[in-house]
């Protein structure tokens, strides 16, 4: 069977039967969204590649647990991932606050900011904020946006992905950021 023919809910059946290649070819499909995503949520890259293989790990163990009328696929991944970073964020602070550093540490250590945990959590938090804002954008704007800024794609290459025109791409693009820009202004985003 030719998987990559497939798309995304039949794929989530398949893995609902246990069929570890479909899994694989979800992980190809998306794996460098919910990298992406993760990193940019937490900074670091091997944390970001422990956060997918824990997305993709919870899809198999816990696929009786989507709903296609609530989301598409590639919704659902982002928001196990993003769920997930905040995790692993909360994980950080407590044990930046739960470290106990000695005195001559002290004379040595020169505070972070990117250690920080009240920065760290307020960095989460507008990150969610943002996360919220682009759910709140149509879903050929969403996926153009994630394409361009999460994966690195350019215009051409997204365009190509979707086949859908350059110009259709550029303009999705341009009011996605517009939109953007209004909801985010509208919450005073820091």
């Amino acid at each position: 069977m030719d998987y990559s023919n497939l798309n995304d809910e039949a794929l989530i059946l398949l893995i609902t039967r246990a069929q570890p290649k479909a899994l694989q070819e979800l992980y190809h499909r998306y794996h460098r969204l919910v990298f992406s995503l993760a990193l940019n949520l937490v900074g670091d890259r091997a944390a970001a590649e422990e956060i997918t293989l824990d997305v993709f790990l919870k899809v198999w163990h816990k696929v009786d647990t989507y709903r296609p009328e609530r989301a598409k696929v590639s919704s659902w991944l982002t928001t196990i991932a993003r769920h997930r970073a905040i995790d692993v964020l909360r994980q950080q602070r407590t044990r930046l606050n739960g470290h106990r550093v000695g005195w001559n540490d002290q004379l040595w250590h020169i505070p972070s900011t990117r250690h920080n945990p009240e920065e760290v959590t307020g960095l989460a938090l507008r990150r969610e904020r943002i996360h919220q804002a682009v759910a709140q954008l149509p879903p050929e704007q969403q996926e153009a946006l994630a394409l361009a800024f999460f994966s690195g794609y350019t215009h051409r290459e997204i365009a190509e992905k979707l086949a859908t025109p350059l110009g259709t791409i550029k303009t999705r693009l341009r009011l996605a950021l517009q939109k953007l820009r209004e909801i985010l202004d509208d919450e005073k985003l820091d």
